[in-house]
């Protein structure tokens, strides 16, 4: 996975690759800096696979306010699906 921010009066951060459970930390601590009251964005066009724990920490991104950005339909549908689950 590789991360780049930019900021044009909100930051995004641009996801490339695969992002895996194991990346989660990184992503969570990035997210993080960026405190509150900021307008945070990922941008997920150059995402080329996820894992269930990438899904899950996106699905909560998304439930805390963060903009997924150019997210591919199958990871919208798996987050839609985990939310599911979650309510069962």
């Amino acid at each position: 996975m590789r991360i780049e921010r930019a900021s044009n009066g909100g930051v995004v951060l641009t996801l490339s690759g695969e992002v895996k459970a194991e990346d989660v930390a990184e992503l969570k601590r990035l997210v993080d800096l960026e405190g509150t009251g900021r307008h945070l964005v990922l941008d997920l066009k150059n995402v080329t696979l996820v894992d269930r724990g990438a899904v899950e920490f996106l699905g909560r991104c998304a439930d805390n306010g963060i903009a997924l950005e150019n997210c591919p339909g199958y990871v919208r549908e798996w987050i839609a699906q985990e939310h599911e689950r979650r309510r069962g």
